[in-house]
């Protein structure tokens, strides 16, 4: 009889044992810092200018915002924090953190080149099962765009709209895309002989399905017996509990498994500007319960059919992350099965990532790496999501003090 440990998100002995008390007050005044919405306005203006002009500030960034979310500056400084995670069972993500080449053609050839160093860095490692893409790193966005809206316009299954829209490309566009699959094939090529994990980063609505085609034909390729290509799931979208569904029944019939990486997504207020300004109903869900709603609804699907399915719970939610433990239990799988893992991003909810790790589970932290200039984008995004998310600062802080108390009273 499989035995299931009680796992409690409040232990903050577990979740900081990885950090001094120096790091864990660096920590706390960070974070006191993200729960003024005024300050993150200005501060998220200003930055990315101040990189822009040369402003001698990269100093101030590194020590702050950067080193509490970014794993360093290169490989061999990332792999450094990955170490450390290493010593309490807890596992990395790399995440190379290009968004897209200004240098055209010869910039994606460079992105993909990154992203296969990173692969072989990985393979190398106990503790890095996975690294992490965008496709946007090596493919032009106006081209996904094109891509997107011309598949719009036809129906029937996600693939055959895909082929049909790749037909009416003109043939310089085509030539280009090929060149797109072409470096998806070199990287997923490379990850499935070095055995190492590709998750594949969502994007926005408007640029995604053909996102989707391309990772769904790289699954079909690869994941046959095991799992080597993951797509990520963004449930705060309406429609992606039933393409979650539709993308395991073309898994079956082709005879794949699925990787499925459930988030609840990171384009909210982009997307409703857009749907607004260009008066299309919105894609994303009226409020959190329905996306709340989905995203517990995606993790019992794939829970139910791991078999078939290997799912990265991809959350800072509490209760979905227990939830995920819960149903294992109830499906009657073990907490380590080969198709279940969980992971947060480096920064933030130590209390889920480490007690998780401490129970037995399969668990990481979303590690991401590059040069300040190129993470800002990143950092911007995780100092605007913990002032949104106000709950989240607040929690984060208590948890930090909670610990500080703990420490003094010598417990």
């Amino acid at each position: 009889m499989e035995s299931y440990p009680v796992i409690s998100f409040d232990n903050t002995e577990f979740a900081f044992e990885y950090k001094s008390d120096r790091q864990l007050k660096k920590a706390g005044f960070l974070f006191s810092l993200m729960g003024q919405p005024w300050l993150v306005k200005v501060g998220t203006r200003l930055t990315p200018w101040t990189i822009r002009t040369g402003l001698p500030v990269k100093g101030i960034i590194r020590n702050t915002i950067f080193s509490q979310f970014v794993g360093g500056e290169t490989l061999e400084e990332t792999a450094q924090v990955a170490r450390i995670l290493g010593n309490y069972n807890v596992k990395a993500i790399l995440d190379y953190g290009v968004e897209g080449g200004d240098d055209g053609e010869q910039g994606f050839d460079h992105a993909t080149d990154e992203f296969i160093r990173v692969i072989h860095y990985a393979s190398t490692q106990p503790n890095i099962p996975f690294m992490s893409i965008k496709v946007t790193g090596f493919a032009r966005f106006g081209l996904l765009e094109k891509l997107d809206a011309m598949m719009h316009l036809s129906q029937g299954t996600l693939m055959k709209r895909y082929l049909g829209a790749i037909e009416t490309l003109p043939s310089e566009e085509k030539e280009e895309w090929h060149r797109v699959r072409y470096r998806m094939m070199r990287i997923c090529d490379e990850a499935a002989n070095k055995k190492i994990g590709v998750l594949v980063d969502a994007e926005e609505t408007w640029i995604q399905d053909p996102v989707d085609a391309l990772t769904m034909l790289m699954m079909d390729t690869l994941n046959k017996g095991r799992v080597v290509i993951y797509n990520t799931i963004q449930h705060y979208r309406r429609d992606r509990l039933e393409f979650l569904k539709d993308s395991y029944t073309a898994a079956k019939e082709r005879n794949f498994i699925l990787g499925a990486k459930l988030v609840r997504g990171a384009y909210m207020e982009k997307e409703r500007k857009r749907a607004a300004e260009m008066s299309y109903p919105s894609p994303i869900q009226p409020d959190k319960e329905s996306s709340d709603m989905d995203y517990n609804a995606g993790l019992e699907f794939c829970i139910k059919n791991l078999d078939h399915v290997a799912l990265i719970v991809a959350s800072h939610n509490e209760h979905s992350n227990l939830l995920a433990t819960q149903l294992l239990k109830q499906y009657g799988w073990p907490l380590n099965h080969s198709h279940i893992h969980w992971s947060q991003l480096y920064g933030m909810s130590d209390n889920i990532t480490f007690n998780l790790a401490h129970a037995g589970c399969s668990v990481s932290k979303y590690l991401p790496f590059g040069p300040i200039k190129d993470v800002i984008p990143y950092l911007m995004r995780r100092a605007q999501e913990n002032t949104s998310v106000k709950g989240q600062t607040g929690r984060e802080l208590a948890l930090i003090k909670k610990e500080l108390t703990r420490r003094r009273s010598g417990q």
